[in-house]
């Protein structure tokens, strides 16, 4: 598996990791500085299937696009957030509902202004479900300033599972 060097931090409102909505997958994001990835393991609850049994293809994109993202992070800047301009994705495979899986991201090509990301969803035994690559850019300060941002940022700490 992978190691669990250090946790990230959690939003309180974000719809995957956001601690205070309700509606939100509470996914939790862990560092592997050794094999530069960070990884989540979750499990998507049958409201959000698509056919039965099947997780939606938009809470999957939701998924990588948050854990690809997140690789960013891995050096504990968490100022290092940046904003998907372009999402890939590939769909190989149903991925299944209520049953444990593994989303996986890493830096491709770094960056302080503009990087590529890319990430899987897995199966418990590595199978991968889904995969995307992503292109992202740092946000213009007005952008966070007129967003929120700075009253939301001292909600985004580590929270214990």
């Amino acid at each position: 598996m992978f190691n669990k060097s250090s946790k990230q931090p959690n939003s309180r409102s974000c719809f995957v990791c956001g601690r205070e909505n309700e509606v939100s997958l509470k996914m939790s994001w862990y560092n592997d500085m050794e094999k530069q990835i960070v990884w989540s393991e979750l499990m998507v609850p049958s409201h959000f299937n698509g056919y039965p049994g099947v997780v939606h293809g938009g809470i999957i994109a939701a998924i990588l696009d948050e854990t690809s993202g997140r690789a960013l992070l891995i050096n504990g800047d968490n100022d290092a957030l940046m904003l998907t301009t372009h999402l890939e994705l590939k769909y190989r495979r149903p991925t299944p509902t209520d049953q444990p899986l593994i989303a996986v991201g890493w830096i491709e090509k770094g960056g302080t202004k503009r990087a590529r990301v890319a990430g899987e969803l897995r199966l418990a035994d590595g199978t991968v479900t889904a995969e995307c690559k992503a292109t992202v850019l740092k946000p213009p300060t007005h952008f966070l300033e007129s967003h929120g941002w700075q009253e939301e940022k001292a909600y985004f700490k580590v929270y214990d599972d």
